[in-house]
Parts: C-alpha cells; sequence; structure tokens
C-alpha cells in the first residue's frame, strides 16, 4: 500500500504506474477523502481541547451543557470520520505500487526484456517424448486416476517421479540453508490478513481457495505466511535483512487462467514449493544488491541442474501490482519449443509492510517501513516437466543430473516393463 503523502506528493507518477499496470485508481477522490478526513481530524482535536480545559474548572450549569454538546459533536464527527477512513482504505487497497525507473512499459508479455540466456538446448536425434507421455511409458505421472480422486488438474506422481520431487525439494533448501537463510515451514492455512498484507486481495481473490473456518484460507504461497511472519513488530537495524528459506504447499484456483496449459502439470491447483524471502531496510540500493543475490541463488540451482534457462525483466503490465521490480527465470521445456516460467523475483519495496505493519527502528530511535523481497526457488512438480524433458533418452529411459543422484539414489529412470 502506498502512504496518503506519497501519493499527494508524486499523484502524476503514481497515475502512470497505475496505467502501465493495467489499473485503474481514483487519486482525486482519495486525497478529497484525506483532505476531509484531516479536517475532522483538526476539529475533534479542537473539541477535546476545549473539554479538557473545563475539566479542571468548577464545572457550572453552562459548562455541563456545553459539554454535553461537544460529546454530541465528537461522536458524530468520530461515525463520520470512520466511515471516510473505511472508504479511504477501501480505495488506497486498490492502488498498485510504482515500478522502479529501470522497469519497461509494456501491456503484456511481448514488453518484456529478455537479459540473458544459459545452456546449451538439447539436440535429439530421436523424436523427443512430452512429460505427460514420459510420465505414462515410466510410470511417473498419473494424470487420469489424478482427476478421479482430485478433479479438474489433479495428479499423482509415482515412482520414481515421487523420490525425484523430493530430492529436488530437498537438495534446493538444504543449498539455501548453508547459504545462512534461516529454514522454515510455513503454514498453509492464513487469514485474510496475511493475504491482503502481501497483496493478494484484493486483486486475486478469485485464485483463492476460502475454508469453511471462519477468517481460513489456503496460501498460493510461502511468500504469504513468511512475509508476515513478523507483522505489527518492530525490527532492529542491526538485525536487517531478515533472510528465510520456507518449504509449503500451495494452492491455486488458477481463475484467471481459464483454458491455459489443461494438459499436463505445468499449471495445477496443488504444487510445491521453496521459497526465498527477504525483510531488510528501507533502501532501494541495498533492495536492488539483495535482489541479485536472489537470483543468482535461483540460477545456480538450475545451473547445478543443468537445464538451460533464460532470464526476463519484466514489463509494467507483466509484473503484478505490488512489485517495484521483478525478473522471472524461465526454463527450457522441448515439448513446449520454449521456456516455461519456473522461477519469479520480486523487489515489493515498503508496499506489503505497509499493510502488515512491519517496522524497523534506525539508530537514531526513529522507524520506518521496511523492503520486502522474495524469488521462488524452486516449484515443483512444475520443475518435473525441465529436467524429464530435457534429461530423455533414445531408448525411453531419464537420465538424473548428477546434483540429485546421491538424494535419489539411482542415476536413471528405465521402463520397467
Amino acid at each position: 500500500m502506498l502512504s496518503l503523502d506519497f501519493i499527494r506528493n508524486n499523484k502524476k507518477k503514481v497515475e502512470e504506474a497505475a496505467k502501465n499496470k493495467g489499473r485503474s485508481v481514483n487519486l482525486d477522490k482519495i486525497l478529497e477523502l484525506d483532505d476531509k478526513r484531516r479536517e475532522l481530524i483538526q476539529k475533534t482535536q479542537t473539541l477535546r481541547e476545549e473539554r479538557n480545559k473545563t475539566t479542571h474548572e468548577k464545572p457550572d450549569e453552562k459548562t455541563i451543557k456545553r459539554g454535553k454538546v461537544i460529546k454530541e459533536e465528537l461522536k458524530k464527527i468520530e461515525d463520520e470520520l470512520a466511515k471516510i477512513q473505511s472508504q479511504l482504505d477501501s480505495l488506497l487497497s486498490f492502488v498498485p505500487n510504482v515500478p522502479l525507473p529501470e522497469v519497461p512499459v509494456g501491456h503484456d508479455a511481448s514488453g518484456n526484456k529478455e537479459l540473458r540466456k544459459w545452456g546449451k538446448l538439447p539436440k535429439f536425434d530421436f523424436t523427443p517424448k512430452s512429460h505427460i507421455e514420459l510420465g505414462e511409458s515410466l510410470d511417473l505421472i498419473d494424470l487420469e486416476r489424478g482427476a478421479k480422486v482430485s478433479g479438474f488438474r489433479g495428479y499423482f506422481l509415482k515412482n520414481e517421479g515421487a523420490v525425484l520431487q523430493f530430492a529436488l525439494l530437498f537438495h534446493v533448501f538444504t543449498k539455501l540453508v548453508k547459504k545462512g537463510y534461516t529454514p522454515l515451514i510455513a503454514p498453509a492455512v492464513v487469514k485474510r490478513l496475511t493475504l491482503f498484507g502481501t497483496g493478494q486481495f484484493p486483486w486475486s481473490e478469485q485464485d483463492v481457495y476460502k475454508l469453511n473456518d471462519e477468517d481460513a484460507y489456503l496460501a498460493g504461497t510461502a511468500e504469504q505466511p513468511v512475509t508476515s511472519y513478523y507483522s505489527g513488530e518492530i525490527l532492529n537495524e542491526k538485525d536487517l535483512p531478515k533472510k528465510f528459506v520456507a518449504f509449503s504447499p500451495c494452492f491455486r484456483k488458477e481463475a484467471g487462467a481459464y483454458g491455459k496449459d489443461t494438459k499436463g502439470i505445468y499449471r495445477l491447483h496443488e504444487f510445491w514449493k521453496i521459497e526465498q524471502v527477504i525483510i531488510g531496510k528501507n533502501d532501494v540500493e541495498e533492495a536492488k544488491k539483495l535482489h541479485e543475490e536472489l537470483q543468482k541463488n535461483c540460477e545456480e540451482i538450475l545451473e547445478e541442474l543443468e537445464l538451460p534457462y533464460r532470464v526476463l525483466l519484466m514489463c509494467t503490465g507483466d509484473m503484478g501490482e505490488p512489485q517495484i521490480k521483478k525478473y522471472d527465470t524461465e526454463t527450457w521445456m522441448p515439448s513446449r519449443k520454449t521456456y516455461g516460467e519456473t522461477m519469479s523475483n520480486s523487489i515489493m519495496g515498503d508496499f506489503q509492510t505497509r499493510r502488515l505493519k512491519i517496522k524497523y527502528r534506525k539508530k537514531d530511535g526513529e522507524t520506518e517501513f521496511c523492503f520486502s523481497l522474495n524469488n521462488t526457488a524452486l516449484a515443483s512438480p512444475r520443475i518435473l516437466i525441465a529436467l524429464l524433458e530435457n534429461y530423455q533418452n533414445k531408448d525411453g529411459s531419464i537420465s538424473i543430473p548428477k546434483a540429485l543422484q546421491p538424494l535419489t539414489g539411482f542415476d536413471k529412470i528405465t521402463n520397467k516393463k
């Protein structure tokens, strides 16, 4: 959430940012309500000062009568203030964050900028299979029974496919723990405040599963509970940045992706993630350095797996409302004949921390809102698409990356028949 002072002092910039992110905002109404709010706050202060003066005097009929009038006026103003504050909060919740100057302006994915590529694309001397064909022939994935018991986009991972997923998750988790990131296993059931605080609400509420319990939802990513970990707290500057690596199951309705990627395991309702989250100081330059650190981590993971990838700088229309800068890392998927998104790396500025009220105390004693960042380290089973398809062999088997062999206990998946 942007501060009212920032909006007031940067109105044109905020309007332009909203337009470039494809969002409609009413800043004139917001500022009008804020003016009215300030006016009413001043009136309440004046009335309270008048009331406080009379409390030390011997009451007479006139002061008693005036006291009753002040009480009624305060009640009326406070009711009006509450109404205005509610309207103001609602309008502010729909104002997206302002991207950094280096972010390209664009309406959709066509506006993204490719920064670099790594790795050689595989060249097969046979007709390669898709991950669906490989999963079926090697008995690694069962989509038919998954749909039978779970519904649309349901799946089972089986045999070496299940082992491979655990090996991937453990490899990435322990790698980041060794880098000094605090390990967490995050809750999948979260409150509305968590989803509003991280910017999932109000824009993407249609993608969230709501439970029957009051104020209970399923998280779409560990970013949501982990970023909210310090909500309502004041941290010490000397303890920042706080770096976390978190595991969580993730749940998404994918309502906004109707008709997309309906086959296979690319777009699912239920999956697992290892997420990197950082809570740092309110410093753009430091945030950029941390952003690059997160990016380096995810690229190292793909290089250890020897999977070709490319890095994109996301444009305004394809980066999401809370972000001020975002990289997507896409991994080569032969059956798609293109790269598919596997990691997403974002600087959120103080957008989330304002909503979540996460501050830090500086050396001079003043407090300031923190910055938050997050990056997918691994999302599975989507990453299995790239791994199975890139590592397939002519005889229908699949080789296992050397980095994972100590964890899987096998170096190849072969047809058991």
